[in-house]
């Protein structure tokens, strides 16, 4: 019996023979994957503006076909409202990025230290991801950036909780960014990560000192991830965007 459990807890933390064994198929997949987004990257740059929706749907089909190599599996409910908004999300993982895009293009709103990763941060800052440095007074700023994308038909995703967690709760968030949902409504999503057997796993999450690579690795090793996705109903316009985020916080919290 101690040998059925330990043999458990290996697949789901990704550890073991079989963990050896998808890492090896998986990884030479994935860095090929990232390879052609960045050549594809570069085509479509260098023939479309930023706002064209080609652009826009390589970017989904990306994200769609790197979900795939990882083993990720999502579960939806509910769907994007469709047009320009400010989509809100409780913060897990820097996966959470590609498994929202995947459903809806969108612009992201990174912290500034994603742009120096390598190679992810190059295809970051070139599929028109905004960035923000933590405690710079940037906040204005980019609450007129998000504005003008808005304004220009295209929707923003922003993680007012500023950092991740292990998904378990949802943090405070700051409602400065939201004053650029003045003129456009807001659409709350609610993630939620579990294992390969449905179970909820904070092992799941990219937080702390966690190094990208180790979370990377960790992932390749699993078998599957399950990520609930809940998209609520949109949330008017509001020129109050400590209102506005509370509601948005309250809605999040009790999806998971």
């Amino acid at each position: 019996m101690e040998r059925m459990e330990t043999s458990s807890a290996s697949g789901r933390h990704g550890t073991g023979l079989a963990a050896a064994w998808r890492r090896a198929w998986r990884l030479p997949l994935v860095i090929l994957h990232i390879l052609a987004g960045m050549l594809e990257a570069l085509w479509l740059r260098a023939r479309y503006p930023q706002a064209h929706p080609a652009i826009a749907m390589a970017k989904q089909r990306w994200y769609l076909r790197l979900l795939s190599l990882l083993g990720v599996r999502l579960r939806v409910t509910g769907a994007p409202a469709g047009g320009a908004m400010l989509l809100i999300s409780n913060h897990v993982s820097w996966l959470d990025i590609p498994v929202i895009g995947a459903l809806w293009p969108c612009d992201m709103l990174s912290k500034a230290e994603v742009a120096e990763w390598p190679v992810i941060g190059w295809l970051a800052r070139n599929v028109g991801t905004l960035f923000i440095r933590r405690g710079s007074g940037e906040v204005s700023r980019k609450v007129e950036e998000i504005r003008e994308r808005l304004a220009g038909g295209r929707s923003v995703l922003v993680f007012p909780e500023g950092t991740t967690t292990d998904g378990r709760a949802v943090r405070r968030f700051f409602p400065q960014l939201l004053a650029a949902a003045d003129q456009a409504p807001v659409q709350p999503v609610a993630l939620r990560y579990r294992d390969h057997d449905g179970d909820f796993d904070p092992t799941l999450a990219f937080i702390g000192n966690d190094e990208f690579h180790h979370h990377l690795w960790r992932l390749l090793g699993r078998p599957r991830v399950i990520v609930d996705l809940t998209f609520g109903a949109p949330l008017p316009a509001d020129d109050d965007p400590k209102r506005l985020s509370e509601r948005a916080r309250e809605w999040i919290s009790g999806q998971l």
